[in-house]
């Protein structure tokens, strides 16, 4: 069997010192280590055509803030010799999932671009047919962190870098669910006992019980995912 290279995420910044951040630790950095993924970052103000790299100007037509130049950007993609879906981090995006996290993990990498200030001309963006991601219905102060988050959310997919692969089966959005509760020791805890079922040693039980839970977990608390659940006839599937 032919070994896999690594996958590659490169991120074109105005803050290239911001990587790898939480990246270089936990999981990330260890699989960073042993080969398994590459980070390569592009200062985005590197590519600015003045003596000032100016980077942004005014958006036409008015209004605040400014708008980063689809010249700049323009060039600095073009130097990222860019490998897998090139992605811009938007509040205007489709959301972010686990559904997208694994179709990114499984190809050659990812480019993430990192927008600042109103956000990025959209003549590049269109000419680029850059795809649009956004992680929640929120705005940051600009993209790292959101690329941080889809870079998490990638790399710990890839292949050995999570130790046990039941681990990720079980987790929050696999099968449409959000994950069931979890308890260990000690059994008894300010006064309250963990649920009996878990240490019954019937494990047909306890994956009921999960499902339940996990099932009772997405209707309570994220309807929008339950309708879809329900839509696909899977409730009780378990039982």
């Amino acid at each position: 069997m032919t070994e896999r290279p690594p996958w590659r995420a490169t991120v074109l910044t105005l803050f290239p010192e911001m990587f790898p951040g939480p990246l270089g630790l936990s999981l990330a950095g260890k699989a960073r280590e042993s080969g398994a993924w590459t980070l390569e970052t592009l200062d985005i103000r590197g590519f600015a055509r003045d003596k000032h790299q100016s980077v942004d100007a005014p958006p036409f037509g008015g209004g605040a803030g400014m708008v980063m130049r689809a010249d700049v950007v323009d060039a600095a993609i073009e130097a990222a010799a860019v490998g897998g879906p090139l992605i811009y981090l938007s509040p205007r995006g489709a959301p972010f999932t686990q559904a997208r996290a694994k179709a990114l993990a499984e190809g050659e990498g990812v480019t993430l671009l990192c927008g600042r200030y109103e956000g990025i001309d959209q003549r590049v963006l269109d000419a680029r047919n850059v795809e649009e991601i956004s992680i929640g219905d929120y705005v940051l102060s600009g993209g790292e962190p959101a690329a941080m988050i889809v870079l998490d959310a990638c790399v710990r997919l890839l292949p050995g870098v999570m130790g046990q692969a039941d681990s990720l089966a079980e987790e929050s959005f696999e099968g449409g669910l959000l994950e069931y509760p979890h308890y260990t020791r000690p059994r008894v805890w300010n006064g309250v006992e963990a649920p009996p079922i878990l240490t019954s040693g019937d494990h047909g039980r306890v994956a009921a019980w999960r499902r339940e839970q996990a099932e009772a977990a997405t209707r309570e608390r994220r309807p929008d995912l339950w309708a879809a659940y329900l839509d696909r006839g899977e409730a009780g599937a378990g039982r």
